[in-house]
């Protein structure tokens, strides 16, 4: 099973509707390593990584989001390995 890490740009509806916990709380059960933090031109960036199917088990939640997301669009590149120990919430 391989790894990967990947940096995602959520754009949409996706600011004041529970994005980042929702992200945060998959990623955590998932077991993957990252953060997740919105941006101010309104979108959400999330950095996964992980093994492969874990981290395209997260893409998979980040194209629907909470309940009151509206997600249009994720752009997705591949990044060098993340140094977080865990999954974070960033401000």
């Amino acid at each position: 099973m391989g790894r990967k890490s990947i940096k995602a740009r959520i754009i949409g509806s996706v600011q004041g509707v529970g994005f980042r916990w929702h992200i945060y709380t998959k990623a955590k059960n998932l077991g993957l390593r990252g953060y997740v933090r919105n941006l101010k031109d309104g979108t959400v960036e999330a950095v996964f990584s992980g093994d492969d199917d874990k981290v395209e088990k997260m893409l998979e939640h980040c194209y629907k989001g909470p309940s009151y997301a509206l997600v249009n669009r994720v752009d997705i590149e591949n990044v060098d390995k993340v140094s977080e120990k865990g999954f974070e919430i960033r401000l």
